[in-house]
C-alpha cells in the first residue's frame, strides 16, 4: 500500500494527526481546534478541545514538530510541562510526522501522550475518561535517501556498535572509521542516529563518546538477533556438551563460541542445556565435531552468520576454546532462546563490575 502523501509543513502534520484522531475517538467525541497560546516563557503549538457524549471536556496542548528524535523527549517534556503548570486542566501531547519505536517508548516513559500522522497513537485522559493506544508504522513511510538510517540493522551498523562497545574511549570518526573497518559515510550515518537516540554524544574537542554502554547494548539488541539474523541449523551433540568442547578446541574449521558456554568464561548462570557456535563452515564444522542432524532434541545451534563482525576480538580460553567477545556474546543472550536473555542480564552485571577487564 502507498504511504500517504508525506506531510510537508508543521500545519500538514497538525492536520494529519487531527484525521488520525478523529478516526480512533469512540462515537460521539467531538473535537474542536484552536490557535496555540503563548505565555511568556511557556507555549503550545496548537490547542485541542476533546468532548465527551456527555458534554465533559479536556484541552490537549499539542507540541507539534516534523520528527522527534530522543533527544528532544527532555525538551518537549519540559516544554509542554511548563505550559500545563500555567493553564491548569490541560494535558500535554506530542504531535509528529512520526514517532519511531524507541521514540515512543521513551516518550511513553516520560509521561508523555503522543500522536502520528502514520497512526501511532498513546492518548491517557483522566477526565473524561478517554484512552487510545494504537499503531502505526515501524519505520517512516517518508524517509528519503541521505537521511539517517532508523535502526542498527546490517554489517555496517553492527561493526561501529561493537567498535563503541569493545573500547572506552573518546573517537574521532576517522579512527573509528578504521577501527570498525566500515566506510565514512557508514559511519557517520550511524553516528547520526546514535546521537539522536543520545546513545552517543559529542564531548567538548568534539569526539563521539559512549554515555552509556549498556544502554547501546540494549538497543543494538533491537535490531540484533542470534537467530534471526545468522542463517541456524539444529544439531545433536551425541556425547554430550563436554565432548563438543574437546572436539571444538584447537580445530582447524573457523568459529567462535557464544551463549551460555561462553558466557561461563566470566559468569557463569547455569550449567550450559544448548550450544551456540558461530562458523564459516558448517559442514566441516559438523564432521570434525560429530554431530548429527536433528528434527527434535538439538543440543546445538551452529549460525552461518551474514557478517564477519562475529569473529571480531574473539579471545581464547584456557582450554583452547574460541569464544566471541562479551559484547557479543550479551547480545546473542538477550536474543536467544529459553533462559538465554536472563543469562545475559548476568553477564551484563558482571561486565560492570568489570568493564576494565574487557572494555580496552
Amino acid at each position: 500500500m502507498e504511504a500517504p502523501l508525506r506531510p510537508r509543513s508543521e500545519a500538514d502534520v497538525l492536520q494529519a494527526v487531527m484525521a488520525v484522531l478523529a478516526d480512533r475517538l469512540p462515537a460521539g467525541w467531538t473535537t474542536r481546534l484552536r490557535e496555540g497560546e503563548m505565555i511568556p516563557d511557556h507555549r503550545s503549538d496548537a490547542l485541542l478541545a476533546v468532548t465527551a457524549p456527555d458534554g465533559t471536556s479536556v484541552t490537549l496542548a499539542l507540541a507539534v514538530k516534523q520528527l522527534v528524535e530522543g533527544r528532544d523527549v527532555a525538551a518537549m517534556r519540559d516544554q509542554l510541562e511548563r505550559f500545563v503548570q500555567h493553564v491548569p486542566g490541560v494535558r500535554g501531547v506530542v504531535v509528529a510526522r512520526y514517532l519511531s519505536p524507541p521514540v515512543r517508548k521513551r516518550l511513553s516513559d516520560a509521561g508523555l501522550s503522543y500522536a502520528d500522522a502514520t497512526g501511532n497513537v498513546l492518548l491517557n485522559v483522566s477526565s473524561p475518561g478517554l484512552y487510545i493506544a494504537d499503531r502505526g508504522a515501524d519505520r517512516d513511510p517518508w524517509r528519503g535517501p541521505g537521511r539517517p538510517r532508523g535502526t542498527l540493522k546490517g554489517t555496517p551498523a553492527a561493526k561501529v556498535v561493537r567498535a563503541l562497545l569493545d573500547y572506552d574511549r573518546s573517537w574521532a570518526i576517522r579512527e573509528l572509521v578504521d577501527v570498525a573497518g566500515v566506510s565514512t559515510g557508514s559511519t557517520y550515518r550511524v553516528i547520526e542516529f546514535l546521537q539522536g537516540e543520545e546513545l552517543a554524544i559529542r564531548d567538548d574537542s568534539g569526539a563521539t563518546v559512549v554515555p552509556d554502554w549498556v544502554a547501546l547494548l540494549r538497543r543494538w539488541s533491537g535490531d540484533y538477533g542470534f537467530v534471526r539474523d545468522n542463517h541456524v541449523t539444529r544439531w545433536i551433540a551425541p556425547r554430550g556438551l563436554a565432548d563438543l568442547v574437546k572436539r571444538a578446541a584447537g580445530s582447524p574449521v573457523q568459529y567462535a563460541v557464544t551463549g551460555t558456554l561462553a558466557a561461563a568464561e566470566w559468569a557463569a548462570y547455569a550449567p550450559a542445556r544448548s550450544a551456540m557456535i558461530y562458523t564459516t563452515d558448517v559442514d566441516q564444522a559438523v564432521r570434525l565435531w560429530g554431530l548429527r542432524s536433528a528434527d527434535a532434541g538439538a543440543n546445538v545451534m551452529l549460525a552461518k552468520p551474514d557478517s564477519d563482525v562475529v569473529f571480531t576480538r574473539t579471545l581464547t580460553t584456557v582450554s583452547d576454546l574460541t569464544i566471541a567477545a562479551p559484547t557479543q556474546v550479551a547480545v546473542d543472550l538477550m536474543t536467544g532462546p529459553g533462559r538465554s536473555p536472563s543469562e545475559a542480564e548476568e553477564l551484563i552485571e558482571w561486565m560492570n563490575l568489570n568493564e576494565s577487564t574487557w572494555r580496552r
